[in-house]
C-alpha cells in the first residue's frame, strides 16, 4: 500500500511535468508566436489565431492543461492531511499557482478574448480594432499563465527535493 508522501511525490512528479509542458507552450507564444503573428496584416493574423484557437483543442493538448488541474485539485487535497510535512505545502502551493494562475486566468481572461476573436471575420472592418486589442491583452494574459506554470512547476521540484 503506498504511503501519503509516494502518492504526494508521484502527484508532484505530474505537476512538475504537466506544468513545465504547459509552460512551454504558453512560452512559445509569450515570446515570438504572438509577435510573428503581430508582424503580418491584421486579417492574416486574427484568421491564423481563430485556426490556432480551434486546432489546440485536441486531447494532447487538453490532456496535459486539464490533466494538471485535475492533479492540482488533487495534491491540494492530499496536502491538507499532511500540512504538517513541508513538502506536502509545497505541492499544495504549486498546484494552486497552477490552477489559479494557470487554469483559472485561461477561463477568466483568454477564452472569453479567443471568443471574441471567433465572432469576427477576419475580413472586415472591426477585425483590425479586435484583433489590436487582442494582441494586448491576450499576450498580456499569457505572460501571467507562463510565468505561473513556470512557479507551479519550481514549487513542484522544491517540494519533491524535500521529499528525498
Amino acid at each position: 500500500m503506498p504511503t501519503m508522501e509516494s502518492t504526494l511525490s508521484i502527484l508532484g512528479i505530474a505537476i512538475v511535468l504537466g506544468s513545465g509542458l504547459i509552460a512551454g507552450v504558453f512560452l512559445a507564444f509569450s515570446s515570438f508566436i504572438m509577435q510573428a503573428l503581430h508582424r503580418i496584416p491584421p486579417s492574416h493574423g486574427a484568421a491564423a489565431m481563430q485556426q490556432i484557437n480551434v486546432t489546440v483543442i485536441n486531447p494532447v493538448f487538453l490532456g496535459a492543461f486539464m490533466g494538471t488541474a485535475a492533479l492540482s485539485l488533487s495534491a491540494i487535497a492530499l496536502a491538507a492531511f499532511r500540512w504538517d510535512v513541508a513538502p506536502a505545502r509545497l505541492l499544495a502551493l504549486a498546484g494552486l499557482l497552477y490552477l489559479a494562475g494557470t487554469f483559472l486566468v485561461t477561463i477568466r481572461c483568454n477564452v472569453p478574448l479567443n471568443n471574441r476573436l471567433a465572432a469576427v471575420d477576419p475580413e472586415s472592418p472591426e477585425a483590425t480594432e479586435v484583433w489590436t486589442h487582442y494582441l494586448s491583452a491576450w499576450t498580456r494574459w499569457n505572460h501571467v499563465r507562463t510565468i505561473a506554470a513556470i512557479a507551479a512547476a519550481v514549487l513542484g521540484c522544491l517540494g519533491l527535493l524535500r521529499f528525498s
